[in-house]
């Protein structure tokens, strides 16, 4: 990801996430090895993420109720699922629906080492 990139201020985007987390320092690791998020210090000494995009941006949060319910559910694009499964699973993380449940979606479900339920998307080729 390019350095300095500014976030594009538009009405109704998504734009941070606060994570529950066990253990802070394991679970910024897990999603920059994962998914090439650049981690940081904020002014306040906490770590925090911009995602590979540069457009969305959060923090870890302990102590907070870990997200196992799918009730609302973020996903996180990638390029390839399959794949990027195997690198969760590598990590740390569980894959708790696998490739093909949702088909034709091509989507997966994945754990984080918290405990928090979150969703792979990969696009489809045209």
């Amino acid at each position: 990801m390019e350095k300095n990139i500014q976030p594009s201020p538009t009405n109704g985007k998504i734009c941070y996430i606060e994570i529950p987390a066990i253990d802070i320092n394991n679970s910024a690791t897990f999603y920059e090895t994962v998914f090439g998020w650049e981690i940081r210090k904020r002014g306040d000494g906490n770590l925090a993420f911009n995602d590979s995009t540069g457009q969305v941006s959060g923090t870890w949060k302990a102590g907070g109720k870990i997200a196992t319910d799918v009730s609302l559910l973020v996903y996180i694009m990638v390029d390839d699922v399959a794949a990027t499964a195997n690198t969760i699973i590598a990590h740390g993380g569980k894959i708790v629906q696998p490739l093909g449940m949702d088909a034709p979606e091509i989507t997966a479900r994945f754990s984080d080492p918290a405990g928090n339920i979150l969703g792979l998307y990969q696009e489809p080729t045209k």
